[in-house]
Parts: structure tokens; C-alpha cells; sequence
């Protein structure tokens, strides 16, 4: 598989922690970024039947191993999200078959390099998100 600019910047700063996401989530200033962060929180977890764990800013699920032809491997979340300032980032729901067409559905949003980027929940259709989730969960990269 070829090595992407996320994959290249995933650096010490990805990697899992222990810091309790619970805590992350209850600290975020914005009161409708925490809102939906608690949302998602509830709707991965839901999905993937796991509790989530810090992998740096990111609030994850699960994990994966790639290694590429470049000689980069690691390990990552295969679902997740990074509660911005701006934006929420969603992580682990591009590349899985069908992806795109559910991405067409979702609503307002941007998809970047390795991640899809929602400024509100309420910006997006939730069944639609749900579905991606449980793709990007069924499919991890790697």
C-alpha cells in the first residue's frame, strides 16, 4: 500500500497514551464541540463495541498495524476523531469500499489527505455517519 502525507506526519504525537478520553471530551471549551464529542463518543463506541482510547489528540478506537514499501510501519486508531477548535476530524472512514458513496450522502463536510473534517454534528446526516464508521471499522487501512 502507498504511504500517504498523513501516514508520513503520524508522529510520536499519534500514538497511543493514557490519557483518559473522558477527561479530553469534558475539557473542551466549546459547548457544542464537546456536545458532539460526547456524541461521537457514544456512537463509536457503540459501533465498534470498544471504549475508546487517547491516541494523542485523537479519541480512538482500536488499532491496526501498516507497514509501507518506504519502510514507515506504526500502529493507529481504525476509527477515531480530533475535537479542533474549529472543526471535528474523523478519522479511519475513507478508505473502505463504498466509502465514497456514502461520503456523497453526508452533508456538509470536507475530506482532507487522510480524514474527513465536519464543523457540527448537526452539519450531517448521523445514519449516514453511523454507516461510515461501521465500514471504516469492518475495513481498517493497513
Amino acid at each position: 500500500m502507498p504511504e500517504t502525507a498523513l501516514d508520513s506526519a503520524m508522529a510520536p504525537s499519534m500514538k497511543l497514551t493514557d490519557q483518559d478520553p473522558a477527561a479530553v471530551v469534558a475539557a473542551i471549551e466549546h459547548p457544542t464541540r464537546r456536545r458532539d464529542a460526547g456524541e461521537l463518543v457514544d456512537l463509536m463506541s457503540e459501533v465498534t463495541g470498544e471504549a475508546p482510547a487517547m491516541w494523542g489528540a485523537i479519541v480512538g478506537w482500536g488499532s491496526y498495524h501498516y507497514d509501507y514499501a518506504s519502510g514507515h510501519s506504526g500502529d493507529f486508531c481504525r476509527v477515531g476523531f480530533a475535537p479542533g477548535k474549529q472543526r471535528l476530524s474523523l478519522y479511519g472512514l475513507r478508505d473502505a469500499p463504498g466509502s465514497d458513496a456514502l461520503l456523497a450522502k453526508l452533508g456538509k463536510h470536507r475530506v482532507g489527505v487522510g480524514c474527513v473534517y465536519v464543523n457540527k454534528l448537526a452539519d450531517v446526516d448521523l445514519g449516514v455517519l453511523r454507516q461510515l464508521i461501521e465500514v471504516g471499522w469492518a475495513h481498517p487501512r493497513g
